[in-house]
């Protein structure tokens, strides 16, 4: 179990108040361990909407936007001046809005190692205190979280927001009362981080606020950073922090029980000094997402490339050495980084040496000895279980393949052990 150093923590309640608690952790997730739900007592308490029977919701009207609700009592009537829109990036939010499955779950939709959103949908309602079987109010909204990790900085940062509410009450329950909360804190992983990791979080890390203030300015940006002592990665210190980014998701009424959805979401995010090696010489990443060196047999560039990793992933019989049952990872096992420049040369020696034991001298030629998984991965040549291919191809594709390569590793900040896949398309 890695050592976890907590940074913050919000106080989710107190003995005197039960708490009705949601969890939803993804199948896979192991960044930390999540409390039990707790249990509720006789109470009022906001619930999913899916779990009610539909006859349950009859006796409530239909649930209108939270501004035609609150025009409704003259007393209590809002500025009419239209809800500020979030200030984050459109395409972004366009495009997430577009990944509806993925943005829902905890870690949300991870477009690259640079960008993610989560979009949730809620739909709650409020039961009644004395009769279960009752339902007072209903409470629905979106919740959105998209993050921007720094290339060239170490900087993270969210922006938050909740939108399109609407609301339906019946009896004397008010909306006009009920509160919304986003509260965040965050988590080092002290055993996977470099010596001496820390943390710089936004003085502001919780927001708990009235529907109605909620709705004139739905958003709101969270800055995390993380200090560094200038380049030391020459001496192997890379000044790796890595984080983790923990929203509960709250929602009161002064006569209820809340509503209390701990790990509503979660993103994992590194600092680093890693060098030239990566590029910009520091930055940030989102590490849940998928890397993936992409290449296509119909790249006239790269096309021998291609086919070769193809028939290693896919029909691993044609490559050398052969051996029955031969598998290669890359497409469902992750390779891994190796920076290490000698064992890299080690690497490359011994695969030209299987290329000449099949094929002899090829001095003098054209072809050079190309090999699968790459010399520059903790998988290749010398890992020591056979799992790998070599094959004589044009010196200029080969070339221009281990380009690519080290273009993938730049632009996606791909450190000394970090995991990615292979994908090589018609």
């Amino acid at each position: 179990m890695p050592a976890i150093t907590s940074v913050t923590r919000w106080a989710r309640g107190t003995a005197a108040v039960s708490l009705f608690t949601v969890l939803l952790m993804p199948a896979g997730a192991t960044a930390y361990a999540e409390p039990a739900p707790a249990k509720t007592d006789s109470g009022s308490h906001f619930v999913d909407a899916a779990t009610a029977h539909p006859g349950d919701l009859q006796d409530l009207p239909d649930p209108v936007p939270l501004r035609t609700y609150l025009q409704r009592d003259k007393g209590h009537a809002p500025d009419l001046q239209a809800p500020a829109q979030p200030a984050d990036e459109p395409d972004l939010r366009t495009e997430c809005a577009k990944q509806e499955a993925a943005a829902k779950t905890k870690t949300g939709w991870l477009k690259s190692r640079f960008e993610s959103c989560y979009k949730r949908h809620y739909d709650l309602v409020l039961r009644d205190r004395n009769n279960k079987e009752k339902t007072r109010g209903r409470l629905i909204f979106d919740s959105w979280v998209l993050g921007f990790a720094h290339d060239g900085t170490r900087q993270v940062d969210f922006v938050a927001s909740v939108e399109d509410i609407k609301v339906a009450t019946d009896g004397d329950e008010d909306a006009k009362e009920w509160r919304l909360g986003q509260h965040f804190s965050t988590t080092i992983d002290a055993s996977s981080s470099d010596p001496d990791a820390k943390l710089t979080e936004p003085t502001v890390t919780k927001r708990d606020e009235l529907l109605g203030v909620w709705d004139p300015r739905p958003s709101w940006t969270l800055i995390y950073t993380s200090p560094d002592k200038g380049p030391q990665h020459a001496q192997g210190n890379m000044q790796r922090v890595l984080a983790v980014l923990d929203m509960t998701t709250t929602v009161n009424s002064p006569n209820v029980d809340p509503y209390v959805e701990v790990g509503s979401y979660i993103s994992n995010f590194r600092f680093d000094y890693a060098g030239s090696i990566a590029g910009k010489h520091k930055g940030a990443v989102f590490t849940q997402a998928r890397v993936e060196l992409v290449m296509s047999q119909k790249d006239p560039a790269v096309n021998e490339s291609a086919l070769h990793i193809y028939d290693a992933l896919k029909r691993p019989e044609r490559t050398f050495p052969s051996f029955l049952g031969k598998s290669v990872p890359g497409e469902k096992e992750p390779l891994h980084r190796l920076v290490d420049a000698k064992k890299q040369g080690d690497q490359r020696e011994n695969s030209i040496k299987e290329c000449k034991k099949i094929w002899g001298d090829y001095s003098g030629t054209r072809l050079q000895c190309d090999e699968y998984p790459f010399a520059s991965t903790q998988e290749g040549s010398l890992k020591g279980d056979k799992r790998f291919s070599v094959r004589l191809i044009e010196g200029v594709d080969n070339r221009t393949g281990g380009e690519r390569l080290n273009n993938m590793y730049i632009n996606n900040r791909i450190l000394d052990g970090d995991p990615f896949y292979v994908k090589i398309t018609p």
